[in-house]
Formats: C-alpha cells, structure tokens, sequence
C-alpha cells in the first residue's frame, strides 16, 4: 500500500510541475482556511499569467493579496472582491481580468467540476449582466442559465487533519470553500495542520476522501485574523 501515501517533503516538491498561465483554484474564505503557505511557496516560484478561482483574494499582503503584489495573477474568477484595495486598483485599471461569480454558482462550478459534470442549470443569474450570453432553459415555468464547471491544472487546499492516504478532516468554518476546490484540480495539493498514520482516523469522520489527493504536505501556519473585533471594556 506504500503506493498511497501522498506525502511529500517540501513545498518546493508540493507545488513542482506549476506554470506561467495555468488555473489554480484556492480553497479557503477571507483568510479562513486558506493554503497559506502553497500560497507563499507560488510566490516564490515567481509562476505569473495565472487564472486562479476562488471565492475572493484575500486581503492586501496576505493570502492570495500577496501574488497580486507581483502581478503574478492574470485573471481572478471570484464572488467577493471587497477586502483587497489591490484588487480593486487592479480591476478597476484593467490591469486584473475579473469574472464576477456568484458566490453559489461558484461553489457548485468546483463542485460539478471534481464530479466531472461539465455543466448545470441554475436560476442564479438569469435576466442580469451575469446570464448575458448564456444558454437559456425554461423548467416548470422558471428560466435557467447554463453555466460550466471549473477545472483547474492545480487546486490548492487547506485541511486540519489528514492521513497519509490523503484523507481529510476539516475543522469548523476552515471547512468553507476547501473540498470542492480540492476535488477541481487536475493536481490536487493540500496543507494540514497533523498527517497521521492510516488507520487513526475514524472512517466516519472524514469529510473527503484521498482519492481526490495527490500530494499533501504538513505545515505551520500564520493563521491571521481579517477583522479583529473586539468588546469594549
């Protein structure tokens, strides 16, 4: 079975055979559970011209905000862009091509993706800028647009828990965007807070199964709060 185990030794071995113009999908929301450090590791690769897909990108000098400092981002297919002033000056220059997805059609495109369904009918959508040009169907009175999935040549994803086989435990709301990103990808990398031996794990807790890993990685992370909120005294 030695044949299964997804562990590799460095972020350099994790993110190998990454490109200039590839499509990356990230898991994570805010700054919730994203892959911070395959995040860090892009950046240092210098890999520029990407498409990435996530629901936003992160804030400025964190998360995805830190690839866009070097304009190694070409293009963002995202839900929610308003906690990155960078992103904004970029989008709004032309300089940063963006796809404006609702938030649940996002999630359901990686969904559809890692399940290898080509494309879906929503309602989302339809009769505004986002249905323009899309095929269009009428089911039981109501109107629905045709929007494909997304694959990309790597997801990057972030877990708390894992086994060597790459299955994975999610914790909380760091749960978010991370599985249907995971399962979109062509190459599938995942950072985990534990890698733990094959057997330790109880079947019945395992939120995604490793079949849909390729490589996994055991990291420390940063873990930075977006809006520190606090109770006045």
């Amino acid at each position: 079975m030695s044949g299964f185990d997804k562990v590799v030794g460095s972020y350099e071995e994790a993110m190998a055979g990454l490109e200039d113009n590839m499509t990356v999908i990230a898991g994570g929301f805010g700054l919730c559970g994203i892959p911070e450090n395959l995040i860090k590791e892009i950046k240092r690769k210098g890999t520029k011209g990407l498409t990435v897909v996530s629901n936003n990108a992160g804030v400025d000098g964190k998360g995805l905000g830190i690839l866009l400092e070097d304009r190694q981002i070409r293009k963002m297919v995202s839900s929610y862009v308003g906690e990155n002033a960078l992103f904004e000056q970029q989008m709004m220059s032309g300089e940063l091509e963006v796809e404006l997805t609702p938030q649940g059609t996002l999630a359901e495109k990686m969904r559809a993706g890692g399940a290898g369904i080509p494309a879906f009918f929503t309602a989302t959508g339809y009769g505004t800028p986002v249905g323009e040009g899309k095929e269009v169907r009428e089911f039981d009175g109501r109107h629905y647009i045709l929007e494909e999935s997304i694959v990309g040549d790597f997801s990057i994803g972030k877990a708390w828990k894992a086994d060597r086989y790459g299955n994975l435990v999610f914790r909380k709301t760091a749960r978010n965007f991370n599985p249907g990103a995971i399962t979109a990808g062509k190459i599938a990398v995942v950072e985990v807070e534990e890698i733990v031996e094959p057997g330790e794990l109880d079947p019945d807790e395992i939120h995604l199964p490793g079949i849909y890993v390729n490589r996994l990685i055991k990291g420390n992370f940063e873990k930075t709060i977006e809006q520190r909120t606090v109770r006045s005294a």
